[in-house]
């Protein structure tokens, strides 16, 4: 799955979320980031930085496709290490929500 996989993916999800007024930023480190900014609606969602967000998960591009797949719990991934979070725990537990199958 590449980038533009995921973050249609991620359009798909947030669509159907609730609304979040906040910025989360996916980096995924060589393979690129992603930013999904909830302060509009509808969300938007694209590769370029919009200053500070207010949270960022922080993994591997393989590993977010298992959590997108459901193969992976986040949780798990979490406390192995395969996933950080920066900035919000509570909006990035309420993201867990938006991102599961």
């Amino acid at each position: 799955m590449s980038l533009d996989d995921v973050k249609s993916k991620i359009v798909e999800k947030i669509a159907g979320a609730p609304d979040f007024d906040a910025v989360i930023m996916f980096d995924f480190g060589d393979d690129g980031k992603i930013v999904v900014d909830g302060s509009q609606s509808p969300p938007s969602v694209s590769e370029e930085e919009h200053g500070e967000p207010d949270t960022t998960l922080v993994c591997s591009l393989e590993t977010f496709e298992n959590i997108l797949a459901g193969s992976q719990d986040p949780n798990i991934a979490f406390m192995m290490g395969k996933l950080k979070v920066k900035g919000s725990m509570g909006l990035a537990m309420k993201l867990n929500a938006v991102l599961e199958d």
